[in-house]
C-alpha cells in the first residue's frame, strides 16, 4: 500500500493518522506541491483531479481524503472498531460530520489560513466571519452533543478530519478561547492520542514556518490562484 501526500496537507493528514490508528504498514509518498509535482500527467493517471493524497492499494487508486478513511475502516479495521462505527446512526452522524468538515468548517478555515499562505490572497473581516460560523456551528454541534469527540464519546475518522483543519488556526495563532467545547474537544484529541497529534502536529509546524516565510508560489496552477489557467 502506498499514500500519495503532501506533509503540511490536512486531508493528507487526516488518512496518515487513520493509517497510524488502524496500525497499517503503507508506503509513505512525499509529493512536492511547491514543485507541482501533483500537476504531471503521470500523478493524473492516479487521480484526474490532480489534487492530494492518493491511496494506492495494490493497483487500486482512490483519491477524496473521506473515502479514503472510509475505505481503510471499512476493508481493514477490526470487528468492533469504534474508528468508523457500524451502527446506521452512529455512522450517519460521523458522515455527517465529515460532510460538514468538507464544505462548511475547513473551506472557510482553509481559505482565510492557508491561501494567504501560499497565494495572493488576504485576510480580510469577511474571511474571518466565515471561520468563526464554521468554529460557531461547531461549538453548538459539541454542545447539542454533549460528547468528547465531534460524533461521540470515541475518536472517529470524523474527529481526524476536524483535527487536520483545526491545525491551520492553530499555525497562524487563532484565538480558540471564545469556542470552549471546541477548544476543549482539541487539547484532548491532543492529550489522549499523542502518537496521532504528532502527525498533525507535524504539519501545523510546517505551516506555521510557512506562515512566518510564505513561499514564492506566485505562478502556480491551483484553485486557490486568482489567475488559475483552466486547462483544456
Amino acid at each position: 500500500m502506498k499514500l500519495y501526500a503532501v506533509s503540511d496537507g490536512p486531508p493528507s493528514l487526516a488518512v496518515r493518522m487513520t493509517l497510524k490508528a488502524l496500525d497499517m504498514e503503507y508506503q509513505l509518498i512525499n509529493v512536492d506541491f511547491c514543485a507541482l509535482e501533483h500537476r504531471t500527467e503521470d500523478y493524473a493517471k492516479m487521480n484526474p483531479q490532480k489534487e492530494i493524497p492518493v491511496l494506492d492499494d495494490d493497483g487500486f487508486y482512490l483519491s477524496e481524503s473521506i473515502a479514503i478513511m472510509q475505505y481503510l475502516c471499512e476493508k481493514y479495521a477490526p470487528p468492533n472498531c469504534t474508528l468508523y462505527p457500524q451502527s446506521v446512526i452512529h455512522r450517519a452522524l460521523v458522515n455527517q460530520r465529515l460532510c460538514f468538515n468538507m464544505g462548511f468548517y475547513y473551506a472557510p478555515i482553509s481559505a482565510h489560513s492557508m491561501a494567504p499562505i501560499f497565494f495572493d490572497y488576504e485576510r480580510t473581516p469577511m474571511s474571518l466571519k466565515k471561520v468563526q460560523n464554521a468554529l460557531e456551528v461547531f461549538e453548538t454541534y459539541l454542545e447539542r452533543l454533549g460528547s468528547k469527540y465531534a460524533a461521540g464519546d470515541d475518536v472517529t475518522i470524523a474527529d481526524f478530519a476536524l483535527i487536520s483543519a483545526t491545525i491551520c488556526l492553530e499555525a497562524i495563532d487563532f484565538d480558540l478561547s471564545p469556542y470552549p467545547l471546541v477548544n476543549k474537544w482539541y487539547t484532548t484529541f491532543k492529550e489522549e492520542y499523542p502518537q496521532l497529534w504528532e502527525i498533525a502536529n507535524s504539519g501545523m509546524q510546517e505551516i506555521n514556518a510557512f506562515e512566518h516565510n510564505p513561499p514564492d508560489l506566485s505562478e502556480m496552477d491551483h484553485p486557490f490562484h486568482p489567475t488559475r489557467k483552466t486547462k483544456a
